[in-house]
């Protein structure tokens, strides 16, 4: 867990200087829209540079040993969902996509952006920390679609610029342009 440091104001910060109560808020958040996906989210200060990593219980298997079981040919499935491990999401409070991601999570929590934000780093760092996606498909369009935010296309635009790119009629100029030419 992070650092918490009194103030002199009486609201308690965390190592980062972000409002505990902002950044607890953040973190239930984040746990509510992925769910199952990870059993539990915790705010770490051993994070440097990226917005958050997977971390693994010492118990369970290794992403490397999940991949390896998930290609054998006769596995077992019970044991399967015994032995994969429980995994944690470890947040940088510190790192400012986590701050942006905290503010609009504050202005309005049914965002579908913000949503599509915490699933797309939950995957991003499932991808990281050497396990594979359930879905790449999904991951595929969720990151189409914050590109397609990052370059401000609307979804209205793009349909429209569909419609107009649409193949010129063809030529009704009779039968000389259908008929095969004749080799020697």
């Amino acid at each position: 867990c992070c650092v918490v440091l009194p103030r002199l104001a009486g609201a308690d910060v965390c190592c980062c200087c972000m409002p505990l109560p902002s950044l607890l808020r953040a973190r239930r958040l984040m746990k509510d829209i992925l769910g199952d996906k990870v059993e539990k989210v915790v705010v770490g200060d051993r994070i440097v540079d990226s917005p958050c990593v997977l971390v693994t219980g010492e118990y369970g298997w290794s992403a490397n040993m999940e991949r390896i079981m998930k290609a054998q040919a006769l596995r077992d499935n019970t044991m399967s969902a015994y032995m994969t491990s429980k995994k944690t999401l470890e947040i940088n409070p510190s790192n400012p996509i986590m701050g942006e991601l905290r503010t609009r999570a504050e202005a309005d929590k049914s965002d579908k952006t913000v949503k599509d934000l915490v699933l797309l780093m939950f995957e991003t760092a499932l991808l990281s920390s050497g396990f594979t996606l359930d879905d790449p498909a999904t991951f595929a369009s969720r990151i189409y679609r914050m590109i397609k935010l990052g370059l401000s296309i609307d979804e209205d635009e793009e349909a429209a610029g569909e419609a107009g790119d649409d193949l010129p009629p063809l030529e009704e100029g009779g039968d000389e342009g259908s008929r095969m030419e004749e080799v020697d």
